[in-house]
């Protein structure tokens, strides 16, 4: 596995094989592993698979986990050679950004709402080191995970409207064995919260279940999972809705392509998750 730690060496590589790409922020679990693998898979016998890890700054909202979010450097290294990994990408914040920068990337209709709405410019930060990712590496195509559905949306609307060679593949979301989903940000509950974190998928899986039996009510079922929620006594909701997977705006009535998302804070840990309707 060659290791690439300045923008410089990533750009300088010659690139004669398929390459596709894995973005992450590091404290790599086995959520990243399916990834990892999906982009094996899509990558071919010739092609070559790149994991980069980078702690974003600009995704992060005033007052949030930056400082501790993890960062097992040896760890994540050590996981990618055993995945596999051709290219471990993995550049420091100065390299990234100019203390003067003025440029960013920007999507401003799917990123308005849901986790638009509680991390004021977190999706700018997504766009802008994507963009940046994609332009240093240019990979032929990159994995992300249907558990930040929201952030897959987006991406794939820079990539349509910016006009980027690149294919986006989408990966089912990747649970724990109580159903929770695979986060690096499980680490920071208590045994406690980590208990009443399942609750989560509980809620989702009512949802799911009312709308199987053919109720329509969006309403009926929002209300339903966030009573569901409020059964854990650690659980503090942010948002649970009901909205159109392409769009992503609320909508009132179950129909085709409904996407039910959530994110609830336990303690200080804000989770996200969602489930699509049948």
């Amino acid at each position: 596995m060659e290791i690439l730690t300045t923008v410089a060496t990533a750009r300088s590589l010659v690139k004669n094989k398929p390459l596709v790409l894995v973005p992450t922020m590091g404290a790599l679990h086995k959520a990243h592993l399916q990834l990892i693998r999906i982009a094996r898979a899509h990558a071919g016998p010739d092609g070559e698979v790149a994991v980069s890890i980078f702690v974003n700054p600009l995704q992060f909202e005033p007052g949030s986990d930056y400082q501790r979010y993890p960062r097992p450097e040896k760890a994540d290294e050590d996981f990618c050679r055993d995945a596999g990994v051709d290219l471990l990408f993995r550049p420091p914040v100065g390299d990234m950004y100019f203390d003067d920068r003025s440029t960013f990337v920007e999507e401003t209709s799917l990123s308005s709402v849901l986790e638009g709405k509680s991390r004021l410019g977190h999706f700018r930060g997504v766009c802008t080191v994507v963009a940046k990712l994609f332009n240093i590496l240019a990979p032929d195509a990159a994995v992300f995970g249907e558990k930040d559905f929201q952030q897959l949306a987006i991406v794939r609307r820079m990539v349509r409207d910016l006009n980027f060679n690149i294919d986006i593949i989408a990966v089912p979301t990747i649970r724990e064995d109580d159903g929770l989903a695979c986060s690096s940000r499980n680490q920071y509950l208590n045994v406690e919260e980590r208990k009443q974190a399942t609750v989560l998928r509980k809620a989702l899986m009512k949802g799911a279940a009312m709308a199987g039996d053919g109720e329509k009510s969006a309403a009926r079922i929002v209300s339903a999972v966030r009573e569901t929620i409020e059964q854990a006594a650690l659980a503090r909701i942010d948002y649970a809705d009901l909205v159109d997977a392409e769009s992503l705006q609320s909508i009132e009535v179950v129909r085709p392509n409904s996407l039910l998302a959530l994110a609830v804070f336990f303690g200080k840990t804000r989770l996200i998750d969602n489930i699509r309707l049948p």
